[in-house]
């Protein structure tokens, strides 16, 4: 890859023209190209085998859609950065879109990852649900399209095979079963019911059937039921029903099962109005894992293939590419992705577009999915854009705001403070965007609720400030709620013209006369309180958007209450881990006799050594 070339040097010239200027010394080389307007924003990154070429066909005044036209206008310089392959300017140029999100592209906006299952590698092997860098040891099955439906595997994989899902320190310090024996979800090895050979066994039946050799556990666990009947243990024979009752249950809350598709992505499209959505179903071990769709920013005049292409470009940038991907519509460089989503994968994937057979079922299940889905989300998104409008007009703004910010604090007399901001718009709850705030000012008095706010919204003001001074990447709010009344708008208000953001609308949600929903008043400054009509849409969404802002500050609040409820401070002391701290505690009583034993005594604690009491000593000693 060779040294990026800035050509951004100041000129009058703009659109066909100033691009035009770029063609005297552009290389025939592949790469990847960036077109920036007056204020340097990039408009748009795209790849080419041959730089010139590509950049000469928009020095063209003829012949380009109405986006790629009003694009060309709006250029102003131009950025260029060669490569060695066509390969790697593909790689390279979904990598700055996802990164700078050009408004000219088209753009994947959910990217999240997608959880799978883990088994680790211990000797009682744990099974549960993982999500983000596959970093510890084990084996990991997926994807699954959801958190919901990895849950639902392991639920019924607990009946089916008694595999326990608990962490290792909790595995570690147990001395009876838990509850999940009890209630016939787990084979209790902590405690020694269960054989390693025996626990092994089960480990191997989960993994065959997650690799889609359920055929195989079932007939075994079948035949070992009709010895257990036989022999009159029948207690042993219900147990091995219910498990085979449970497996059943897994395959069919599955769905579509296909038996010539071992493992393949369905990826279906469906666009209309200027708006799109792609379904992709998941297929592994001849199961379906789950779908998800994805409603990509396309713009007008964005055809399929174009979308197609983008969209698998960004959603296998940081993912692992399957074996065969199933697709509703072809791209148009699909030589060049099979190549780059190969090299990614470090083997061969294969990209078809079937025509006949199951696998062309599959995708036009998966097309009626993804049209089905963008139908109601048309819908919603109408419904939306009526509320928004009426959320105008109450408040007297200046047009339907586009992003909202409701703001709630959650805690417990002052304790384990936290605040909590979700934010909504014309595609509803936007929940990658929802952020906490652990509210950490020493200088609060216990349950201030008024200190709270202005903490929380100082630390989100600096850091648009820092992230966005300009307001140019979206990020800055058209509308806050506060929930509360005119304490806390006064106090949320002084904080916005320390910083000068004193433009952006503000309101108040009190609960009103009895905290009775429906008789909601709504504080502005320098305005009298107003309500709305029971009945009135616009209300019913402003109580939606507070209750959605209150669970999720209650969530993250009760999280970090079951957290700090279980530590202890020798979690902090480093080189102690679960069998120490276990150990510790059953000497000692508590982490306070602890913190104030001698060396003598420490030294004294099984599995502590002369060097590791030394430093539980000197932590607390040092400490204090």
């Amino acid at each position: 890859m060779t040294p990026e070339t800035d050509r951004t040097e100041a000129a009058p010239l703009t659109g066909h023209a100033r691009i035009a200027d770029y063609l005297r010394n552009l290389e025939t080389a592949p790469g990847v190209y960036r077109m920036l307007d007056d204020q340097q924003r990039v408009l748009y990154v795209g790849k080419a085998r041959n730089l010139r070429a590509r950049v000469s066909s928009y020095a063209r005044p003829q012949g380009h859609s109405p986006r790629i036209a009003r694009m060309i206008s709006e250029t102003a310089s131009m950025m260029f950065l060669t490569t060695r392959t066509e390969t790697e300017a593909l790689l390279l140029e979904q990598n700055l879109i996802k990164q700078l999100k050009p408004r000219y592209n088209v753009l994947l906006r959910d990217d999240k990852s997608f959880p799978n299952i883990h088994v680790s590698s211990h000797a009682f092997p744990q099974i549960a649900k993982h999500r983000g860098k596959k970093s510890a040891p084990g084996r990991y099955y997926g994807p699954f399209a959801s958190a919901g439906a990895v849950n639902r595997t392991l639920n019924q994989l607990q009946k089916v095979f008694l595999l326990r899902s608990c962490s290792d320190s909790q595995f570690e310090g147990r001395t009876r079963p838990c509850l999940l024996y009890q209630i016939k979800r787990c084979s209790a090895p902590c405690v020694g019911h269960v054989s390693e050979a025996e626990y092994r066994g089960l480990v191997r039946d989960a993994e065959d059937f997650l690799a889609g050799k359920s055929t195989r556990v079932q007939a075994q666990l079948a035949e070992e039921m009709a010895k257990a009947a036989e022999a009159m243990e029948f207690e042993r024979a219900a147990a091995l029903r219910d498990r085979i009752r449970a497996m059943t249950q897994v395959q069919t809350a599955q769905g579509i099962n296909p038996r010539g598709v071992a493992e393949a992505d369905i990826i279906a499209l469906h666009a209309e109005n200027g708006q799109a959505c792609v379904q992709v179903f998941f297929i592994r071990a001849n199961q379906n894992w789950g779908n998800r769709d994805y409603y990509p920013r396309v713009g007008e005049g964005a055809g399929e293939t174009e979308i197609m292409e983008a969209f698998l470009g960004q959603f296998y940038a940081d993912r692992e590419p399957p074996r065969l991907i199933l697709l509703s519509h072809g791209i148009e460089d699909e030589d060049l992705m099979l190549e780059a989503l190969s090299q990614k994968a470090g083997r061969k994937v294969e990209i078809a577009m079937p025509q006949r057979g199951e696998k062309s079922e599959l995708v036009a299940g998966a097309l009626r999915n993804a049209r089905e889905s963008l139908a109601r989300r048309m819908s919603e998104s109408a419904t939306q854009g009526r509320l928004l409008r009426g959320l105008a007009e109450a408040f007297g703004l200046d047009g339907p705001p586009q992003r909202i910010e409701v703001y709630d604090n959650s805690h417990i007399q002052g304790t384990n403070a936290v605040g909590g901001m979700i934010v909504a718009g014309a595609e509803g709850f936007l929940k990658n965007q929802y952020r906490k705030f652990n509210i950490r000012g020493d200088d609060l008095v216990p349950g201030d609720d008024f200190g709270m706010m202005k903490e929380v919204l100082t630390r989100r003001f600096k850091r648009l400030l820092k992230e966005d001074p300009d307001r140019t990447l979206g990020l800055w709010p058209d509308l806050l709620l506060i929930d509360g009344g005119a304490g806390q708008v006064s106090a949320v208000h002084e904080i916005m013209q320390e910083y000068g953001v004193e433009d952006i609308p503000m309101v108040g949600v009190a609960k009103g006369i009895d905290r009775d929903a429906g008789k909601e008043e709504f504080h502005r400054i320098g305005q009298r309180p107003m309500a709305l009509r029971r009945n009135d849409p616009v209300l019913y969404f402003i109580q939606r958007l507070r209750d959605e802002a209150h669970r999720f500050a209650i969530g993250t609040h009760r999280a970090k209450r079951a957290k700090a409820v279980g530590a202890t401070p020798l979690d902090e002391v480093p080189g102690v881990g679960a069998a120490r701290k276990r150990a510790l505690l059953a000497h000692f009583g508590s982490a306070k006799a602890v913190s104030r034993a001698n060396l003598a005594d420490l030294r004294a604690v099984d599995g502590i050594s002369e060097s590791m009491a030394q430093k539980i000593y000197d932590f607390f000693h040092a400490a204090g």
